[in-house]
C-alpha cells in the first residue's frame, strides 16, 4: 500500500568542500557538517528520499511538526500534502530549504513505484539541456579570465559571475570579460542581493550595453517596487524571485509589477518540485522563462520537464575548477534515467 509508515531523517556527515568565498560581506563554503535525509517509507516498503544539508534543524521540523501529519497519509496524494505543508509553514515559518523537503521524496517514491524517473511523471519535454558555468567569487580580473578559459574548454558556452558586489570593480570584471571571451559566449551576473537601487541601476547599464543574458537578484527581494524602478530604468532582462519567501505567490507579485523577463525556480528553494513546476507554469501563461536555480538531482528532473527553461546552473569553484559531474564534456547535461529520484546522496 501507499500509505505512509515512516518519516525519519537519518544524520549524514557531510565533508568539507573545497574552500571558496561569494561577494564580500558574504560567507562562502562551509567546514564539514552534519546533513540529513529525509526518508518517508510506504507500508509495502518503498522509501522516498530527500537531502538536506541542515541535517539537524530537519530532523527537529520532522520529530516537531510534520512526522504526526504524514503517518498513514497516501504517498501519491503529493498535491494534498504540499497544501498540507503550507499550512504547517504558518505555525512554524519553515526555512525555505526545508519547505519541499516532502514533496520531494513523494515525488522519489511515485516514481519507484511506476518504475520511470521522475521528469517522466511531470512530462518530459527534453532529454538534454546545456549547462551554464556559475563561478564563486574570485580574487581579482586576471583568475576570473584564467577560469573562463577554464570553463570553455571543458565545455560550456555561457558563464554566470558571481563577482565582489563593488559596482565599479564588477563593471571592469565584466567588461573585461566580455572583450576577453567574445560576443559568441553568453554571459549572466549574478549580484547576490549586493546593491542598492542606484548602484543596481549603474551596473544595470553596464550589462545592457555588454549585451548580457540576465541580470540577477542585484538587490534583497523584499521590495517589489525596487525591482520596478530598476526594470524601467536599464534594458538588460532581469531574472527575478530566487529568495523571496512565499514561492509562486510572490514570484506572481514580482510579475504583475513588470520586473521579470526570467523568474527563479527550483526544488529547493520554492517547495519542492510541485513548487517549481507551478511558479514555471505562470511564468509561460506569460511568455517569461523560469530558470532553475542550482545543481542537484532534482533540478535535473526539473530542466528535463520545464519547456521555458534555458540552462542547467553547474557551480564552478577553485582554480583548477571543479563542476557538477553530471555536466559531460560538452557542457550539456542528460536526462537521469533510474526510477524515482535515483539517490539517496546529501546534496550541498
Amino acid at each position: 500500500m501507499t500509505l505512509i509508515d515512516r518519516v525519519e531523517v537519518e544524520l549524514v556527515d557531510v565533508p568539507a568542500m573545497h574552500p571558496f568565498r561569494w561577494r564580500d560581506g558574504l560567507p562562502g563554503s562551509e567546514p564539514a557538517l552534519q546533513g540529513g535525509v529525509l526518508k518517508i517509507t510506504t507500508r509495502d516498503g518503498v522509501v522516498g528520499r530527500a537531502s538536506t544539508p541542515r541535517g539537524v534543524i530537519a530532523k527537529d521540523l520532522v520529530e516537531r511538526r510534520v512526522r504526526a501529519d504524514l503517518i498513514g497519509q497516501n504517498a501519491l496524494h503529493r498535491e494534498w500534502l504540499w497544501h498540507r505543508m503550507w499550512e504547517l509553514d504558518r505555525i512554524e515559518e519553515f526555512p525555505l530549504y526545508f519547505l519541499g523537503l516532502v514533496d520531494i521524496a513523494l515525488w522519489d517514491i511515485a516514481g519507484q513505484l511506476a518504475g520511470l524517473p521522475v521528469h517522466s511523471l511531470l512530462g518530459t519535454y527534453r532529454t538534454e539541456i546545456p549547462a551554464y558555468a556559475s563561478t564563486v567569487t574570485y580574487s581579482s580580473v586576471d583568475e576570473y579570465l584564467d577560469v573562463a578559459d577554464q570553463c570553455l574548454e571543458r565545455g560550456f558556452r555561457a558563464i554566470k559571475l558571481h563577482a565582489w558586489g563593488d559596482v565599479r570593480r564588477d563593471a571592469l570584471l565584466c567588461r573585461r570579460l566580455r572583450e576577453h571571451v567574445g560576443d559568441e559566449v553568453e554571459l549572466m551576473y549574478d549580484g547576490s542581493a549586493g546593491f542598492d537601487l542606484p548602484d543596481a541601476i549603474q551596473l544595470g547599464k553596464v550589462l545592457t550595453d555588454l549585451d548580457f543574458r540576465w541580470y540577477e537578484e542585484p538587490m534583497r527581494e523584499f521590495n517589489i517596487t525596487s525591482h520596478r524602478w530598476l526594470a524601467e530604468r536599464v534594458g538588460v532582462p532581469l531574472l527575478v524571485g530566487e529568495t523571496s519567501d512565499g514561492a509562486h505567490f510572490n514570484t506572481a507579485d514580482f510579475i504583475q509589477a513588470g520586473t521579470a523577463t526570467y523568474v527563479r525556480t527550483s526544488s529547493g528553494l520554492k517547495g519542492g518540485i510541485t513548487g517549481a513546476l507551478r511558479i514555471a507554469h505562470l511564468a509561460e501563461s506569460f511568455g517569461l522563462r523560469a530558470e532553475v536555480h542550482g545543481m542537484g538531482l532534482p533540478n535535473q528532473h526539473l530542466c528535463m520537464a520545464i519547456p521555458n527553461t534555458t540552462y542547467y546552473e553547474a557551480l564552478v569553484w577553485g582554480n583548477p575548477i571543479i563542476t557538477d559531474d553530471a555536466v559531460d564534456k560538452t557542457g550539456t547535461l542528460h536526462a537521469p534515467t533510474g526510477p524515482g529520484l535515483a539517490t539517496s546522496e546529501c546534496s550541498r
